[in-house]
């Protein structure tokens, strides 16, 4: 039988509480409320609070899987010097409701920027003003802006192998059909949006890969056939749909998910961290876009020895060291697993990087023909 469930709803099941365009709005009603209410009671001055977001105000649980906003909260009073971020923070609110979910439309964050110009002398003068205010807005209703109907402008990543992707026709509302396997010597790019998408596969693991010159490789040799499981290139840090796509796709499916990024402080500590347990910038929805299940495969400072890759590697520069100590310091996910922590700690003693690439040393297909099946074999992967 096919392994089909259908997910039709915004977030639902583990990854969190169904969000419909109605509640939404009105969580934007309810502050505009209060900020009201404020008002006329005179005595007190409007004002907007949301979650600090930032590391410092996380922590990693362990049996939810991923970072935890704590209660550190910021507040924006309305005063003289922020009477334009408040009203800009307002009308934004508004332009949320009445352009975007009531109209059941969607925007661009670039979009919303060139709207602003409309708005008189709550205008943003630039882009990162907008972009600030809406993750503001995003924290303090507690709703992800793919929820309140904003697209993310960057790729979502890239898909192969066997699965079967089942999306559907924005006008017609007619049902679509990806086979991920028959796309010749392409791939399937995820949307911005993917909470409607059902599956189909009967693949064994997902292996989410950082560049995507050895998922092309991959690609080109079939990997996914002898390996039977779904290839995705994540192209760097995985973006938003990215994330939320791997996370649908291995509850859906009950599937293991793998990592492989370069062996380098930010393949371990900006590419994995994120994946599998979000960010302190996100906190507030990282039980939404982050992969619990995900467990690293490699590049580990270990193989740099294990495959002889001594002179296939990189000297570490100022930043990479200290990218390592300030997660050995201050990152909860890394505090938590001593592996990440004997790991980190031997690549400063060992005092290099190395890339994914590096073992074409022992010739171009050495990754897919030996590597990867001997770690898949031995299954000793990192948290």
């Amino acid at each position: 039988m096919e392994k089909l469930k259908d997910s039709r709803t915004s977030q639902t099941g583990r990854t969190g509480q169904t969000v419909t365009r109605k509640y939404a709005a009105g969580r934007i009603v309810a502050v505009a409320q209060d900020v009201h209410s404020d008002i006329m009671r005179r005595r007190v001055r409007p004002a907007l609070r949301f979650p600090i977001r930032a590391l410092s105000n996380v922590k990693y649980d362990a049996r939810k899987g991923h970072f935890e906003i704590l209660k550190k909260m910021a507040t924006r009073t309305l005063s003289y010097n922020t009477v334009k971020t408040f009203a800009q923070s307002m009308r934004l609110m508004a332009t949320t409701k009445k352009d975007l979910l009531d109209k059941n439309d969607i925007a661009g964050k670039r979009e919303i920027y060139y709207n602003s110009k409309s708005w008189a002398e709550c205008r943003f003068d630039e882009q990162p003003e907008s972009d600030t205010l809406l993750d503001d807005m995003e924290a303090m209703l507690g709703i992800n802006r793919e929820q309140l109907g904003y697209i993310p402008e960057e790729r979502g990543g890239e898909v192969t192998g066997p699965l079967t992707v089942i999306d559907r026709d924005p006008g017609s509302g007619k049902e679509i059909r990806i086979d991920c396997e028959r796309l010749g010597t392409g791939a399937w790019s995820i949307p911005s949006q993917v909470e409607h998408l059902r599956f189909i596969s009967k693949a064994k693991f997902i292996l989410a890969i950082e560049t995507a010159s050895l998922f092309q490789r991959l690609v080109h040799h079939r990997y996914y056939e002898s390996a039977n499981c779904i290839l995705i290139s994540m192209s760097g840090v995985p973006t938003r749909a990215c994330r939320r796509f791997i996370r649908r796709l291995a509850d859906d499916q009950g599937l293991a998910v793998l990592a492989f990024t370069d062996g380098d402080p930010y393949g371990y500590c900006n590419i994995y961290r994120t994946l599998k347990v979000g960010s302190g910038q996100a906190a507030h929805i990282n039980q939404f876009f982050c992969v619990p299940q995900v467990h690293y495969l490699g590049v580990t400072p270990q193989d740099i020895k294990d495959y002889r890759l001594e002179d296939a590697t990189h000297p570490l520069e100022e930043i990479d060291i200290k990218r390592a100590k300030d997660a050995l310091k201050n990152d909860p996910f890394i505090r938590h697993y001593k592996e990440w922590q004997a790991a980190l700690n031997q690549m400063l003693s060992l005092g290099v990087r190395v890339e994914q690439q590096a073992f074409a040393k022992h010739g171009l297909n050495f990754v897919l023909e030996k590597y990867l099946p001997a770690k898949l074999k031995k299954g000793a992967f990192l948290p």
